[in-house]
């Protein structure tokens, strides 16, 4: 099971580090910024994420599921310097535990964020210790969970989006509680399955599965145009 485990993370790891950004964003004037972490980790020979419940007394996004993250604090160095620092406030996970694969291309959040998903590979074994001010649950979900149309719900023209907006109902098997995962969280969610699985979802998803930066880039751009 380890040399599969070595094997499944390895491989994902080649695939991801294709869709590093490096450079190529470095034009975009300044906005406001955020990052969240998206962890993977592989578990019974399937690749697993991590997603957090925010707390019901935050003033923005309470009770939403999200990736671990926030706003670009003044004293990170970078995207990936947010992404790790937010996750070890929110999660107590150490940012020396995270191996960074990669940072995706940035997307804007609902509330005018430039939010940068950055990818790293966490140990199965890491338990999470929520910070009760911002996280209510932490839960896995299998990344293939993001590819089938069983618990999968998808809405149009929806003001201020471009393409579907997706929404998956996932039943944690561990606590017994559904969780309502949609918006951002839902597409990176997807963006990720989609290119680690290198699987093609059983509904669509909206963007060139061939191609995703260019997609991606050009709602950017959209959305850049208008500021």
């Amino acid at each position: 099971m380890y040399g599969t485990t070595m094997n499944l993370k390895e491989e994902t790891v080649a695939t991801l580090k294709r869709f590093d950004i490096g450079e190529k964003f470095s034009y975009l004037p300044v906005l406001p910024k955020a990052s969240v972490l998206i962890p993977l980790f592989v578990r019974g020979g399937q690749l697993h994420t991590l997603l957090t419940l925010r707390s019901k007394e935050l003033r923005t996004g309470a009770g939403e599921v999200c990736f671990p993250g926030g706003k670009r604090d003044p004293s990170d160095r970078d995207d990936v310097d947010t992404a790790l620092r937010e996750a070890q406030e929110e999660i107590g996970l150490p940012p020396d535990q995270v191996e960074v694969v990669c940072t995706l291309f940035p997307v804007f959040s609902k509330r005018g964020l430039l939010v940068s998903p950055v990818v790293g590979f966490i140990e199965e074994t890491f338990t999470p210790t929520p910070n009760p001010s911002e996280v209510s649950a932490v839960f896995a979900v299998p990344l293939d969970f993001f590819t089938r149309e069983k618990d999968h719900y998808v809405t149009h023209g929806v003001a201020g989006m471009t393409g579907p907006l997706h929404s998956f109902y996932f039943r944690d098997p561990a606590s017994g509680n559904q969780y309502h995962i949609f918006g951002l969280t839902a597409m990176l969610a997807t963006l990720v399955a989609v290119l680690s699985l290198k699987k093609k979802p059983q509904f669509d998803v909206g963007f060139d599965l061939l191609d995703p930066l260019a997609f991606f880039k050009d709602i950017l751009h959209k959305r850049l145009s208008k500021l």
